[in-house]
């Protein structure tokens, strides 16, 4: 029997409009016209299963047909029937969520609960009542995302300023904006602690039998690992810097960056930066301030800059990205730099490793501009201000644009 892709095109559609046992016939009855080697090439030339081609074969010759019990197979997972189902609890709960403030784990804790995001399903993705699963599976599927309601007290921040919930709202309207605008580019940018270089055991444990100082004084340096986070791409790229942290060495690295890998964004015209409100970058700070609008000015991309609240520092997604490294080379003896950038670069964020750079620049502290000078800075900013008449507060110190034209 030749088969011409007329036929082909036949005996798949016909195959496709039959069910179970008289499915299996007919394919059972098609390989028979096609010969010797007829399963081989009904399986590379039509594209059925050989399993279920035998199974046919069998009942064919034996004239005994297997039920089919597809109750037994239990019911499909909720994601099946709504295909965008995790993804929107996942853009839903995770601006909402915090990582281990020790770094001890790589759980997230979220602040809201599995009625809650039933709930938001049903208000910003226009779900259903009747098409959503139940709050357990709600509860479960948050779960399996890696996202815990548990009340840990360790995971709670210990202090609020009255803005705190304004500027979470606020955060989840520019989280919305970035997700639905092809041309905005999201980035996590935060420092982690100063690691000790030396024969230190850093609390950390190995299989392996290894001697180490348990008191970490007399150092031999110290390295402070900075990342640039990208959520969308998962994306990350740490610099491990030799000097302090200051405003110029914090803009150094995105420029450095920038000039790098941002070929990598063609679309890219708004760089949406998300940092936590730190003495060296926040939007008080001239000289942090000063140089973002040169960075502005010299690469002509709007930049938009949004600052977490004291005390909630992890719930900027860079933070979650620390605990990894920590559990990766945690019993790892750090002798030098050179150890610790290649433990680095072997630690692995969602499959992939992170681009490691070492920053041997010594930068000088208390770097700042003048009163006259941020004034004419003030110009070329847009800070947020609330024109809704329920909000309280002005929050133009967490939220500021720098754009060509202010939106």
């Amino acid at each position: 029997m030749e088969l011409t892709d007329s036929v082909k095109t036949l005996l798949i559609e016909t195959a496709k409009q039959l069910k179970g046992s008289a499915k299996r016939r007919f394919m059972a009855l098609t390989v028979k016209e096609l010969g010797f080697g007829g399963q081989s090439r009904a399986n590379k030339e039509l594209g059925w299963d050989r399993d279920t081609v035998r199974k046919g074969v069998r009942e064919l010759e034996t004239d005994i047909t297997c039920v089919d019990n597809y109750k037994g197979r239990g019911r499909k997972k909720s994601e099946n029937h709504l295909p965008h189902l995790l993804a929107d609890i996942q853009s839903i709960v995770d601006s909402q969520s915090q990582t281990d403030p020790t770094f001890k784990s790589n759980r997230l804790y979220t602040r809201l609960s599995a009625e809650e995001v039933r709930k938001q399903l049903i208000i910003q993705k226009n779900y259903t009542e009747e098409e959503l699963p139940t709050t357990e599976t709600i509860r479960r599927k948050l779960n399996d995302l890696g996202y815990y309601r548990q009340k840990v007290k360790k995971s709670q921040p210990q202090k609020k300023i009255p803005e705190t919930d304004e500027i979470f709202e606020r955060m989840e309207v520019i989280n919305q904006e970035a997700l639905r605008s092809p041309t905005t580019l999201e980035i996590s940018m935060d420092g982690k602690a100063a690691v000790n270089i030396g024969p230190f055991s850093r609390k950390g444990k190995t299989r392996v039998p290894t001697v180490a100082c348990d008191h970490d004084f007399n150092s031999n340096s110290k390295v402070i690992p900075y990342g640039i986070f990208l959520p969308k791409s998962d994306d990350l790229f740490l610099y491990f810097i030799e000097s302090k942290v200051t405003s110029d060495c914090i803009v150094d690295i995105l420029e450095e960056w920038w000039q790098e890998f941002g070929s990598m964004f063609g679309e890219c015209k708004t760089l949406l930066i998300k940092q936590d409100n730190g003495p060296e970058n926040h939007s008080r700070r001239t000289q942090f301030m000063n140089r973002i609008v040169e960075f502005f000015e010299t690469y002509k991309i709007n930049v938009r800059l949004a600052y977490y609240p004291p005390y909630h520092s992890k719930y900027n997604p860079i933070e979650r990205t620390w605990a990894v490294l920590e559990n990766h080379w945690n019993g790892t003896i750090l002798e030098d730099i050179k150890t610790a950038l290649q433990w680095a670069e072997t630690m692995t964020w969602k499959g992939n490793n992170p681009v490691v750079k070492l920053v041997d620049k010594t930068y000088q502290t208390g770097v700042k501009l003048t009163c006259k000078a941020m004034k004419e800075l003030e110009t070329k900013l847009t800070r947020f201000i609330n024109i809704e008449p329920e909000n309280q507060y002005n929050l133009g110190k967490w939220f500021v644009d720098i754009f060509y034209n202010a939106p």
